[in-house]
């Protein structure tokens, strides 16, 4: 009775293009929505969709599993330095000229180090050597409050 009722079509506005959907497919994006909002329930529910899938993806007689994921790896994102400085979190430190003509490198502004280190509540202490790469890497250490315990 509820496959009668899935097949059914809907017209949806999408950036304001009429377009025609299943209920199902109305329905899988409602739970997608809810998931992204924090909802545990629908949270598991789009964990048991994908698992369906992949289960569907690999029972197929003939074909070989294959995910359609690629893996990349970038060791340096330099493309996330443009982000830091927009955002205000960081600035180029001009003493410090970059080798093979490429920019000098970021400091990061007191104030993001600051609510940084106030979220580390019940973290591991920071040892004298993580002290002084934090006040090497932030632009003006001196007005950063530490932890109770710490004598920078």
């Amino acid at each position: 009775m509820f496959d009668i009722l899935l097949d059914r079509t809907l017209t949806v506005m999408q950036d304001g293009v009429p377009r025609e959907i299943t209920v199902e497919e109305a329905l899988h994006h409602r739970i997608y929505q809810e998931a992204i909002g924090g909802s545990r329930l629908a949270q598991r529910r789009v964990l048991g969709m994908i698992a369906k899938r992949e289960k569907a993806r690999t029972a197929k007689p003939g074909r070989k599993f294959a995910p359609n994921l690629t893996l990349r790896i970038e060791t340096d994102p330099e493309n996330a330095d443009a982000a830091l400085e927009i955002l205000g979190i960081a600035i180029r430190d001009g003493s410090w000229e970059g080798q093979d003509g490429k920019p000098g490198r970021l400091r990061l502004e007191s104030w993001a180090v600051q609510a940084a280190l106030v979220r580390r509540r019940g973290g591991h202490r920071l040892g004298q050597d993580e002290v002084k790469e934090i006040v090497r890497c932030t632009r003006d250490a001196t007005r950063l409050r530490w932890p109770r315990g710490y004598e920078e």
